[in-house]
């Protein structure tokens, strides 16, 4: 009896998970996809707290890392109770991961120095003031990333 409503519960957890990283993968195939256009358009994507930029490296090649994210999430959400589909998911969350990092540090090296007209170092203000939103797509889909590492831990 005990098994069988442990049975119940990780198939009830699981359906959960299915349904969270499918619609994850979703989202970041969505932001990987504006992330290229906008890069190949040549201007930048603003629209409240989300920022998408046109350089090559964050908005063309960051694009395609966050594209194969949202795809691996997609690929790996089908039957997620295999430990090769669930490969997939975690790896579409380390990409992310890698690319929330290097906007991240983009964002603290950026804080640092003052203005070019201002001091070496920033004020509290304007370092305060550069983390404020706008945030790039990898960012955003960063804390939802995250919940990978529970199922990480509760996976038998």
């Amino acid at each position: 009896m005990a098994e069988q409503s442990q049975s119940q519960l990780q198939s009830k957890s699981s359906s959960t998970a299915v349904i969270y990283f499918a619609i994850l993968g979703i989202v970041t195939t969505a932001f990987g996809l504006a992330d290229i256009l906008v890069a190949a358009a040549g201007s930048e994507f603003s629209y409240g707290i989300l920022e998408i930029p046109n350089d090559l490296f964050r908005g063309g090649w960051g694009g395609f890392i966050v594209l194969f994210a949202g795809l691996f999430y997609l690929s790996g959400a089908r039957n997620i109770g295999d430990i090769h589909q669930f490969a997939k998911v975690a790896m579409g969350s380390i990409l992310i991961w890698i690319m929330a990092g290097s906007d991240i540090f983009a964002m603290i090296t950026e804080s640092i120095p003052g203005g070019e007209d201002g001091p070496w170092f920033n004020t509290l203000d304007g370092f305060l003031a550069t983390y404020a939103s706008p945030y790039a797509p990898a960012i955003l889909l960063l804390p939802f990333s995250l919940v990978v590492i529970y199922y990480i831990y509760h996976r038998d």
